[in-house]
């Protein structure tokens, strides 16, 4: 018997999702937990496997197309030539969520730049054919990107197999190509990029983080003398080939934020309309920056861990969402944000609170700078500045600089933690 397979639900906050790539092909037998697709969500783009056996009948959403959580993406049927009435099964399906039902051919599964302006189609270049016999040898999602963002495949280096172009080939090129010298004659076509469902939904968490909590900002210079010491103790005799983890500035952050968090419950909290949570562990989120934008991993139980402990788990964490390898679980569930640009050289920034959180702490650069000492000298020390947002229906002003005053004790004295 002949029935639709719904698009799954891989993530708490995932509305829809997108194909990138069919696993299988029409007329292909698959048995409970084969790799089915890849699907791109609203947090990563996961394999997902077949949830029960059957024939693929029909793609109902082609590679590069978008279905609501529970809308149709394909047929499957008990026998290889099962023949089925496609409108019927999509009339009797069960409505999807967003409140209406997916049509037969969805206009989703249409390459995104569809949908733009004709004005910034007619500028995309159409992509040249290949050196390669007169074929492109790429992914099909490679030239649906290539198509998107103007890129001519011809001129891109593949990096997959046997010089294959992938996907990640296509993002590192420019629009038009892969080379060309400096100052090349002529304007630069304009790109039309598909917005990927996880930008979308940082788009839509941020906008409503950004609008909802009524942000204010606490900005305080620690100096690093002691951390810095600290973190060249825990790592001296650190042998890169043992593959254990080596101990950064922003792991030692964490332990002494995690610190200073159990001191201050009240910063470590969350608004819920008609009541406020305190947590009673502290998990702390750890922004991490990808091609298709920032994704935060939490590390659970933070303030029973060690620094060496964490950057383990940071190590890890941070592996995992670059390969996209990371579960619901591990996204879920923080209860304050670290965003640490300082290795990208900057001096202070504020960061927009990840709801229902009710902080996020923007961690900059340490920079060598001239202080006055508690003798009168001028003197240069490391000095680091972070800028704390807070939501004001939960953290007062007064809240926000005491927890900030007993991370500054913990940063200069890091001793003070197991000794106050």
């Amino acid at each position: 018997m002949a029935r639709l397979m719904p698009m799954p639900k891989l993530s708490d906050t995932m509305e829809e999702g997108a194909i990138a790539k069919w696993l299988k092909k029409v007329g292909d037998k698959i048995s409970e937990g084969d790799p089915l697709a890849e699907i791109e969500t609203d947090k990563a783009t996961m394999e997902y496997e077949a949830t029960e056996s059957g024939f693929i009948l029909k793609f109902v959403v082609d590679a590069g197309g978008k279905a609501k959580v529970g809308g149709p993406i394909a047929v499957l049927g008990d026998k290889k030539d099962e023949t089925f009435d496609l409108n019927a099964l999509m009339a009797a399906a069960p409505t999807p969520a967003g409140g209406h039902k997916a049509p037969a051919k969805p206009a989703a599964s249409a390459p995104a730049a569809a949908s733009a302006p004709a004005a910034a189609q007619a500028s995309a270049p159409a992509v040249a054919p290949a050196s390669f016999g007169g074929r492109v040898k790429a992914s099909p999602l490679a030239k649906k990107m290539a198509k998107d963002r103007g890129v001519d495949l011809s001129r891109v280096s593949g990096s997959g197999p046997n010089g294959r172009v992938i996907m990640k080939d296509v993002t590192n090129a420019p629009a038009g190509g892969g080379g060309g010298g400096f100052f090349a004659s002529g304007s630069q076509p304009d790109q039309v990029i598909r917005v990927t469902m996880m930008r979308q939904t940082i788009a839509k968490r941020l906008l409503a983080g950004k609008n909802d909590a009524p942000h204010f900002y606490l900005t305080r210079s620690f100096d690093m003398t002691r951390v810095n010491s600290w973190r060249e103790q825990l790592n001296a005799g650190w042998d890169p080939k043992s593959g254990a983890a080596k101990v950064s500035v922003n792991d030692i952050i964490m332990f002494i934020c995690a610190q200073a968090l159990k001191k201050h419950p009240m910063v470590n909290a969350s608004w819920q309309g008609e009541t406020i949570t305190q947590y009673g562990s502290v998990h702390l989120a750890m922004a991490v920056a990808l091609p298709e934008g920032l994704v935060t991993p939490v590390i659970r139980n933070c303030d029973r861990l060690m620094p060496k402990q964490i950057a383990a788990q940071t190590k890890d964490m941070a592996s995992k969402a670059k390969a996209g390898k990371l579960t619901n679980e591990e996204f879920s569930g923080g209860t304050f944000t670290i965003s640490n640009l300082g290795m990208m050289g900057i001096e202070e920034f504020t960061a927009i609170i990840n709801p229902p959180q009710a902080a996020i702490l923007a961690v900059g650069a340490t920079i060598p700078t001239p202080v006055v000492d508690a003798s009168g000298a001028v003197v240069v020390k490391p000095m680091m500045k972070v800028t704390m947002s807070c939501d004001h229906r939960v953290v007062d002003g007064m809240v926000g600089a005491q927890f900030l005053q007993t991370l500054a004790t913990y940063m200069e004295e890091p001793l003070a933690i197991f000794v106050g």
